[in-house]
């Protein structure tokens, strides 16, 4: 089943991703949400995947 909450963070990424520009300030916050939440209780291996989802959302923005 795997750590929800990083799967949570992952699909948050995603949504930010393909955001219309009204709405990427929203989905970028709440996708940084997710990952802070996720990071905490994560692995060593999905903490790195989740640095590199956050180096993603601050080119986006």
């Amino acid at each position: 089943m795997g750590n929800q909450l990083f799967q949570e963070a992952r699909r948050f990424v995603e949504m930010a991703r393909s955001a219309n520009p009204a709405d990427l300030d929203s989905a970028v916050a709440k996708a940084k949400n997710a990952l802070s939440s996720a990071y905490a209780n994560s692995t060593v291996a999905e903490q790195a995947q989740l640095r590199q989802m956050q180096e993603e959302l601050d080119q986006i923005k």
